[in-house]
């Protein structure tokens, strides 16, 4: 068969532009599929955390102590993080600025 150079060439997105709406809805519906794959076992509830025991938290109160700024801590005026004296990086104007954020 002969081939025509000087003709445009056409491709198959040069081809689906030119199909009709009815047809593009007819393909669609075709290549869709109404049912809905669900694995069970990738539900939330069967998920576990590793070392995780949240069994007795339902009716459990945690309850935890909170100290008061000790003696030798100070608050980062950049992050307002409580840390020992020993994560000072600066100090100026009372202002105290931790390691991290210096």
């Amino acid at each position: 068969m002969a081939t025509d150079y000087d003709a445009p060439r056409r491709s198959e997105a040069d081809e689906m532009a030119e199909d009709s709406l009815e047809e593009l809805k007819a393909r669609r519906n075709e290549n869709q599929s109404g049912v809905v794959d669900v694995d069970e076992s990738d539900t939330a509830e069967n998920f576990e955390l590793p070392g995780a025991d949240l069994s007795g938290l339902s009716g459990e109160d945690l309850t935890v102590k909170v100290l008061p700024k000790q003696a030798d801590e100070f608050t980062c005026s950049k992050c307002f993080l409580v840390h020992h004296r020993s994560r000072l990086a600066e100090e100026s104007g009372g202002l105290y600025i931790c390691r991290d954020c210096a």
